[in-house]
Protein backbone atom coordinates (compact mmCIF):
# COMPACT_ATOMS: atom_id res chain seq x y z
CA UNK A 1 0.00 0.00 0.00
CA UNK A 2 2.50 2.27 1.04
CA UNK A 3 4.21 1.51 -2.74
CA UNK A 4 1.29 2.24 -4.36
CA UNK A 5 0.38 5.81 -2.47
CA UNK A 6 4.24 6.73 -3.14
CA UNK A 7 3.66 6.22 -6.97
CA UNK A 8 0.28 8.32 -7.03
CA UNK A 9 1.49 10.69 -4.91
CA UNK A 10 5.08 11.12 -7.45
CA UNK A 11 2.23 11.05 -10.02
CA UNK A 12 0.45 14.05 -8.94
CA UNK A 13 3.76 15.62 -8.11
CA UNK A 14 4.40 15.24 -11.76
CA UNK A 15 0.64 16.45 -12.82
CA UNK A 16 1.73 19.89 -11.19
CA UNK A 17 5.04 20.42 -12.18
CA UNK A 18 3.93 20.21 -15.80
CA UNK A 19 0.76 22.72 -15.16
CA UNK A 20 2.90 25.10 -13.35
CA UNK A 21 5.57 24.60 -16.77
CA UNK A 22 2.20 25.13 -19.10
CA UNK A 23 1.60 28.05 -16.71
CA UNK A 24 5.02 29.50 -17.11
CA UNK A 25 5.11 29.03 -21.42
CA UNK A 26 1.60 31.00 -21.71
CA UNK A 27 2.73 33.87 -19.75
CA UNK A 28 6.37 34.29 -21.41
CA UNK A 29 4.06 34.23 -24.63
CA UNK A 30 1.92 36.67 -23.38
CA UNK A 31 4.55 39.14 -22.40
CA UNK A 32 6.93 38.51 -25.75
CA UNK A 33 4.69 39.48 -28.75
CA UNK A 34 5.05 37.58 -31.99
CA UNK A 35 6.84 37.94 -35.12
CA UNK A 36 3.53 37.86 -36.88
CA UNK A 37 2.14 40.65 -34.74
CA UNK A 38 5.19 42.94 -34.07
CA UNK A 39 4.61 45.80 -36.07
CA UNK A 40 8.24 46.41 -36.36
CA UNK A 41 8.25 45.16 -40.04
CA UNK A 42 6.24 48.09 -41.01
CA UNK A 43 7.28 51.23 -41.47
CA UNK A 44 5.14 54.31 -40.84
CA UNK A 45 5.55 56.52 -43.84
CA UNK A 46 3.15 59.23 -42.86
CA UNK A 47 5.67 61.97 -42.29
CA UNK A 48 7.67 60.84 -45.44
CA UNK A 49 6.62 63.98 -47.29
CA UNK A 50 7.55 66.67 -44.75
CA UNK A 51 11.17 66.89 -46.21
CA UNK A 52 9.10 69.25 -48.79
CA UNK A 53 6.49 71.32 -46.46
CA UNK A 54 7.28 75.18 -47.91
CA UNK A 55 8.07 77.06 -51.03
CA UNK A 56 10.38 75.99 -53.56
CA UNK A 57 12.12 77.39 -57.12
CA UNK A 58 11.51 74.93 -59.51
CA UNK A 59 13.31 73.79 -62.81
CA UNK A 60 11.16 71.95 -64.96
CA UNK A 61 11.52 70.12 -68.14
CA UNK A 62 8.97 68.38 -69.66
CA UNK A 63 8.95 65.97 -73.16
CA UNK A 64 6.57 67.29 -75.75
CA UNK A 65 5.07 64.79 -77.27
CA UNK A 66 5.89 61.36 -74.98
CA UNK A 67 6.13 57.60 -76.18
CA UNK A 68 6.21 58.91 -80.25
CA UNK A 69 9.91 58.69 -80.57
CA UNK A 70 10.07 62.45 -79.97
CA UNK A 71 13.03 64.41 -78.42
CA UNK A 72 12.14 67.87 -77.89
CA UNK A 73 11.84 68.84 -74.49
CA UNK A 74 10.91 72.07 -73.39
CA UNK A 75 12.28 73.77 -69.60
CA UNK A 76 10.02 76.19 -67.55
CA UNK A 77 10.73 78.10 -64.00
CA UNK A 78 8.42 79.02 -61.45
CA UNK A 79 7.76 77.74 -58.12
CA UNK A 80 6.19 74.99 -56.14
CA UNK A 81 4.36 75.52 -52.49
CA UNK A 82 3.71 72.47 -50.27
CA UNK A 83 1.42 72.86 -47.52
CA UNK A 84 0.66 70.00 -44.35
CA UNK A 85 -2.95 68.79 -43.72
CA UNK A 86 -4.19 66.42 -41.15
CA UNK A 87 -1.10 66.41 -39.14
CA UNK A 88 1.87 65.38 -42.06
CA UNK A 89 -1.22 62.62 -43.04
CA UNK A 90 -1.94 65.00 -46.31
CA UNK A 91 -0.13 67.42 -48.45
CA UNK A 92 -1.49 70.10 -50.90
CA UNK A 93 0.99 70.70 -53.39
CA UNK A 94 0.30 74.06 -55.67
CA UNK A 95 2.80 74.47 -58.85
CA UNK A 96 3.13 77.38 -60.89
CA UNK A 97 5.48 77.93 -63.82
CA UNK A 98 6.35 79.44 -67.10
CA UNK A 99 8.16 78.49 -70.24
CA UNK A 100 7.16 78.77 -73.83
CA UNK A 101 3.76 77.51 -73.81
CA UNK A 102 2.81 80.03 -71.28
CA UNK A 103 1.75 79.82 -68.16
CA UNK A 104 1.25 76.02 -66.46
CA UNK A 105 -0.97 75.71 -62.74
CA UNK A 106 -0.77 72.65 -61.18
CA UNK A 107 -1.95 70.85 -58.11
CA UNK A 108 -1.21 67.69 -56.41
CA UNK A 109 -3.33 65.95 -53.61
CA UNK A 110 -1.55 63.67 -51.86
CA UNK A 111 -2.86 61.08 -49.37
CA UNK A 112 -1.54 58.44 -46.77
CA UNK A 113 -3.03 55.24 -46.70
CA UNK A 114 -2.34 54.14 -42.68
CA UNK A 115 -3.35 50.25 -43.58
CA UNK A 116 -1.38 50.06 -46.28
CA UNK A 117 1.29 52.70 -45.38
CA UNK A 118 1.72 53.97 -49.05
CA UNK A 119 0.78 57.38 -50.57
CA UNK A 120 -1.40 58.59 -53.27
CA UNK A 121 -0.51 61.39 -55.58
CA UNK A 122 -3.52 62.70 -57.08
CA UNK A 123 -2.35 65.59 -59.63
CA UNK A 124 -4.76 67.77 -61.43
CA UNK A 125 -4.12 70.89 -63.83
CA UNK A 126 -5.92 73.97 -64.55
CA UNK A 127 -6.60 73.18 -67.84
CA UNK A 128 -8.89 70.35 -67.30
CA UNK A 129 -10.06 71.35 -63.60
CA UNK A 130 -10.25 67.36 -62.50
CA UNK A 131 -8.24 64.59 -60.64
CA UNK A 132 -6.27 62.12 -62.74
CA UNK A 133 -5.62 58.67 -61.81
CA UNK A 134 -3.96 58.61 -58.46
CA UNK A 135 -0.04 57.31 -58.56
CA UNK A 136 0.30 54.80 -55.09
CA UNK A 137 3.62 54.12 -53.64
CA UNK A 138 6.14 54.93 -51.00
CA UNK A 139 9.76 55.89 -49.63
CA UNK A 140 12.76 53.37 -48.85
CA UNK A 141 15.61 54.24 -48.11
CA UNK A 142 15.32 57.98 -48.80
CA UNK A 143 14.02 57.20 -52.08
CA UNK A 144 10.15 57.57 -53.31
CA UNK A 145 8.83 55.02 -55.84
CA UNK A 146 5.08 55.38 -57.05
CA UNK A 147 3.29 53.88 -59.91
CA UNK A 148 -0.25 53.33 -61.95
CA UNK A 149 -1.60 52.82 -65.10
CA UNK A 150 -3.21 55.25 -67.24
CA UNK A 151 -4.53 56.03 -70.91
CA UNK A 152 -1.91 58.30 -72.73
CA UNK A 153 -2.15 59.04 -77.01
CA UNK A 154 -5.20 56.41 -76.98
CA UNK A 155 -3.78 53.15 -74.82
CA UNK A 156 -2.88 52.38 -71.42
CA UNK A 157 0.58 52.62 -69.84
CA UNK A 158 2.45 52.47 -66.88
CA UNK A 159 3.25 55.48 -65.05
CA UNK A 160 6.36 55.72 -62.51
CA UNK A 161 7.06 58.65 -60.63
CA UNK A 162 10.05 58.74 -58.90
CA UNK A 163 11.57 61.33 -55.93
CA UNK A 164 15.71 60.98 -55.47
CA UNK A 165 17.94 63.19 -54.14
CA UNK A 166 16.13 64.69 -51.14
CA UNK A 167 18.33 66.88 -48.78
CA UNK A 168 16.91 69.62 -46.29
CA UNK A 169 17.13 72.14 -49.64
CA UNK A 170 16.80 70.14 -52.40
CA UNK A 171 14.15 66.99 -54.28
CA UNK A 172 14.71 65.79 -57.89
CA UNK A 173 11.28 63.99 -59.20
CA UNK A 174 11.02 62.68 -62.22
CA UNK A 175 8.18 60.90 -64.14
CA UNK A 176 8.15 58.38 -66.85
CA UNK A 177 5.61 56.12 -69.29
CA UNK A 178 6.32 52.90 -69.85
CA UNK A 179 4.53 51.03 -73.28
CA UNK A 180 5.66 47.68 -72.49
CA UNK A 181 4.93 46.48 -69.43
CA UNK A 182 7.44 48.05 -67.02
CA UNK A 183 10.62 46.67 -69.22
CA UNK A 184 11.22 49.97 -70.57
CA UNK A 185 10.88 53.29 -69.24
CA UNK A 186 10.88 56.66 -71.34
CA UNK A 187 11.76 59.85 -69.08
CA UNK A 188 9.12 62.50 -70.09
CA UNK A 189 9.00 64.73 -66.56
CA UNK A 190 12.03 66.52 -64.79
CA UNK A 191 11.69 68.48 -61.90
CA UNK A 192 14.43 69.90 -59.61
CA UNK A 193 13.53 71.95 -56.11
CA UNK A 194 15.46 74.21 -54.12
CA UNK A 195 13.99 75.47 -51.01
CA UNK A 196 13.79 79.36 -51.01
CA UNK A 197 15.59 80.18 -48.34
CA UNK A 198 13.48 82.34 -46.71
CA UNK A 199 11.23 79.88 -46.09
CA UNK A 200 13.46 77.56 -43.62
Amino acid sequence: MQFVAGREHVAAIKATLWIFLLLLTCLARAQSPSKAASPAAETDGQHDFDFELGTWKTQLKVLVHPLTGSTTWVEMNGTTVVEGIWQGRANLVQLEVDGPSGHVEGLSLRLYNPEAHQWSLNFANSKTGALGVPTVGEFKNGRGEFYDEEPINGRMVLVRNIWSGITPDACHFEQAFSSDGGKTWETNWIATDTRVKADR
